[in-house]
């Protein structure tokens, strides 16, 4: 196979961690940074070239998307100490570090929001959003569910009964006020903390679209401008990657401020896809989307995703199917964009709401040999009967674990399959038929999947004679493939 090559940030592999459920160093049952230091060979093994680690800021809550300390992570994890060597050891390994940002809101329990609520003089007061009572009496119950908040009430009264607080998530996220140019200025400094002094590389930035309400978005893009060109400033090829969790027109806007964003298009076509047999309906989908963000910016970075810890894992959405979900991941893997893999989709792990259930702990091996695993909540869904523990699957070359290593490894070794165009055949095609060309220069692959469970047959353009890939049973017949069901081939023309 020929060299692989490290295509990160613009198609790189990031690994979505969530420290609590990964490995466990120090018997306490919640997973700490030591822990995934102990396990960066893996990341590394895997084929990931950066990881994201959900929030790691003190917390009252186990999600810790409430942050009650900017510049420290939470003592469950361990110190900064361990997390500067955590950085360290990545960087050593060729592997990126990108934290969660929160500065759509606090926790109302952050020292701000402490002094905030006292009263109408206090200096932290306008780092929030205030209203009195008797003007958004009608506002109060009037927000509807969102693709990223089951919240519908927008306004909290903290107590006095007078002033109510902004929170578009809840009572425990009051919304900062970014209208405050001393509230920018903290966020500023956050990042430079963070870039500066303990060495990341970059953000992912959570509820991105959330920055000024709904009914400012062109105040959300221009803020996004301004903190680019602010942490820029500071590190000049810092990565960020935003939560836009809305339909491409709505998203497209954020591209110049953030320059990557997660296609959630992507992971719902892609179930969608796989669940009714519409081959077509992901290619174009993504050939439309990548043809209208060019025209935004032809820089932008295509955060890919097939699950993350907001979603149900992808085995589950899949009816539990293996034969999909190995499709899936080839799907995922050969496409074009940057793809995020949410830790335990390689071994095939299950979860599904409520969001704990969807962050269960990693299962490293038989849970009698497996020191690592954490134990801070009772699996319901991953457990030892459902699916086999990593060190199980190292041992067998048909597992969920191979799978992905053997196609990251693909990928990271045709520049075609990493970074190349997509391209999309013309002329008649089975319904079940996923077919596309990757380009890059000289370099051609043609790829087809047969999403249904019946046989159909392919056409297979001239001089494609190379097949680097398969997956299922094919079989070569003049100029075309017959593809059994769910299965996949990746030709190469020379």
């Amino acid at each position: 196979m020929p060299e692989v090559e490290n295509y990160w940030p613009n198609a790189g592999i990031t690994y979505e961690i969530f420290v609590q459920s990964f490995y466990d160093s120090n018997g306490d049952s919640i997973g700490d940074f030591n822990g995934v230091s102990q396990k960066l060979d893996y990341v590394k093994e895997l084929g990931a070239n950066a990881i994201w680690f959900m929030p790691i800021m003190p917390s009252p809550t186990y999600h810790k998307y409430d942050v009650t300390d900017y510049k420290a992570v939470h003592p469950d994890y361990g110190t900064m100490e361990d997390f500067k060597k955590l950085v360290s050891e990545a960087h050593k390994r060729d592997i990126k570090i990108v934290i969660d940002l929160i500065i759509n809101h606090t926790s109302s329990e952050h020292p701000w929001f402490l002094e905030a609520k006292t009263g109408r003089e206090n200096p932290y007061r306008d780092y929030y959003v205030w209203a009195q009572k008797d003007t958004i009496a009608d506002f109060l119950d009037k927000k509807t569910v969102t693709l990223d908040s089951d919240n519908i009430r927008q306004w909290h009264d903290p107590g006095s009964g007078e002033d109510f607080y902004y929170g578009f998530f809840w009572g425990g996220m009051p919304d900062l006020n970014f209208d405050n140019p001393k509230v920018r200025e903290e966020i500023y400094g956050i990042g430079r903390f963070w870039l500066e002094e303990v060495g990341v590389d970059g953000f992912r930035l959570d509820a991105a679209k959330h920055i000024f309400p709904d009914d400012r978005p062109l105040d959300n893009h221009e803020f996004w401008g301004e903190f680019r060109a602010e942490m820029e400033s500071i590190k000049p090829d810092i990565y960020l990657v935003g939560e836009v969790y809305d339909k491409k027109e709505i998203v497209a806007p954020y591209l110049p401020g953030l320059p990557a964003l997660f296609n959630f298009d992507f992971h719902y076509t892609l179930i969608k896809a796989m669940n009714e047999g519409e081959g077509m309906l992901l290619p174009r989908m993504q050939k439309e989307l990548l043809d209208y963000y060019q025209g935004v910016t032809p820089t932008f970075i295509d955060a890919t995703i097939s699950s993350n810890h907001d979603q149900p894992r992808l085995l589950n959405e899949l009816g539990s199917d293996p034969a999909k979900y190995k499709q899936a991941i080839a799907v995922l893997l050969t496409m074009p964009g940057a793809p995020y893999l949410y830790y335990g989709e390689e071994i095939g792990m299950l979860g599904l709401k409520p969001d704990e259930h969807i962050r269960e702990p990693f299962l490293w091996d038989e849970k009698t040999k497996d020191r690592g695993r954490t134990q801070w909540i009772t699996a319901k869904y991953s457990t030892d009967s459902t699916v086999t523990p990593l060190e199980l699957q190292r041992k067998d070359p048909n597992s969920y674990f191979h799978h992905y290593k053997s196609l990251i490894a693909l990928r990271n070794s045709h520049p075609a399959l990493a970074i190349g165009s997509l391209d999309l055949p013309t002329g008649e095609l089975p319904k079940s038929a996923m077919v596309y060309f990757r380009r890059l220069g000289s370099q051609q692959a043609y790829i087809v999947h047969n999403l249904g469970k019946e046989e159909i047959e392919v056409p297979i353009p001239e001089g494609f004679d190379s097949h680097i890939f398969g997956l299922g049973e094919a079989e070569l017949v003049s100029g075309a493939v017959k593809l059994k069901g769910n299965a996949s081939r990746v030709f190469l023309s020379q």
